[in-house]
Parts: C-alpha cells; structure tokens; sequence
C-alpha cells in the first residue's frame, strides 16, 4: 500500500453523522474489482448522481471548489455499517488518503489503515470547528503529519490525536499484512535451508 506521512490538501466538509459503508459505495457495486476503470464512480453513487446517471450540483463532492479535495472532515460515526471494505477501496480510488471524525466504525476505521487510508478521530467540537471554517472558505487546505500525530486547520490552529503505534508504524512505511510478511522472507529462506538439510530424507535429489 501507499504510505502515509504528511499531506496538505483541499478538504471537504460532511455535517452528516452515521454515514455508512452502504452510502459510501452501495452493495449493488461490491461484485465489480477494484480495477474497473468506473470504480471511482461509485463513491457515494446514489448520493451525488440522479437516476440518468449525472450529478447532482446540490451535492458538495460535485461543488468545484471540493473537486480535487484528498481529506474529509466528518461527523460521528462515520464508516459505520457492513464491513465491506470496498468502502476504503472507492475512498482511495478518489484520491481521499484521510478521514478526520469524532468517531468510526471499527472495521472500517481497519480496513483504512491497512489500505493506506488514514482515519483520524478528534473531538466532536474539533471537527465542528474544521467544518465551519471549511464552509466559510471553500477549497480551503488542512495539514495532516501522522509523525507528529498533528492535524492543522486553515486557519493555523493544531489539533493532536492519537493512534496506535504498530498502525502507525506501518501506515508510515506503507506496509500492509503481505508486506509486514515480506519483510520476514531472508528468514523464511533460511529456515527452508536449514529444513532442508536437517530432514534431507525428505527432499530426495
């Protein structure tokens, strides 16, 4: 997976709480791979396009000045419902690396950090004030150092949060489950050797 360290970048406010896994990309699109060029398209498909397929102006991920945005600044509990981690894969198709919420839905608080999405919690009140200031000047752009556990708002403030080490780690060094694995593989090869030369009956040349 792609690391993460810093990123400043335009970010888009969502005031609604209890945003599901279901709206983020709906069950109807779960049977298609993660490679079909259309997969960006389903990110909360039922929300931003009417029944003809276009989009709908009134939503904000269609407003131009959230276009290009890579953060969200949610609300409670966002991520919550079915574990489909096809949730975390069409955030990552439209180049969004973070969520900031006062809360997640556990499972997809995880699939986020074994993607390369980072999913950081603040306090409620922290949230509501990045919103507001993003409301009062769109397109603006928060800072987020997952080194320093830092996130800076538009208008300079800092807030920390805080984040498991071991997540943090291998969010830092791109590392999902295959590559923690990978990294073990010159031992691997050694004990394959060695096996092989302690039970050589079980290898006949």
């Amino acid at each position: 997976m792609e690391a993460f360290t810093t990123l400043t970048a335009t970010a888009v406010p969502i005031d609604t709480v209890n945003v599901d896994t279901d709206q983020i990309i709906p069950a109807r699109f779960l049977k298609r791979v993660r490679t079909d060029p259309e997969y960006d398209t389903f990110f909360f498909h039922d929300l931003r396009r009417n029944k003809d397929g276009s989009q709908r102006d009134d939503f904000i991920l269609n407003q131009e000045p959230y276009r290009n945005a890579q953060i969200i600044v949610a609300d409670e509990n966002w991520g919550c419902g079915s574990s489909r981690e096809a949730a975390v894969w069409t955030l990552l198709a439209n180049d969004y690396r973070c969520v900031i919420a006062p809360s997640f839905g556990d499972i997809h608080y995880n699939n986020g950090m074994k993607n390369g999405m980072l999913p950081v919690r603040l306090a409620k009140e922290e949230c509501a004030t990045l919103r507001g200031l993003l409301h009062d000047s769109p397109g603006a752009t928060i800072s987020v150092d997952l080194g320093a556990q830092s996130v800076t708002g538009p208008d300079g403030s800092s807030y920390s949060f805080d984040i498991d080490p071991f997540q943090k780690h291998c969010m830092m060094e791109g590392l999902d489950h295959i590559g923690l694995t990978e990294q073990y593989n010159a031992d691997f090869d050694a004990f394959e050797e060695r096996y092989k030369k302690e039970a050589s009956w079980l290898f006949p040349a």
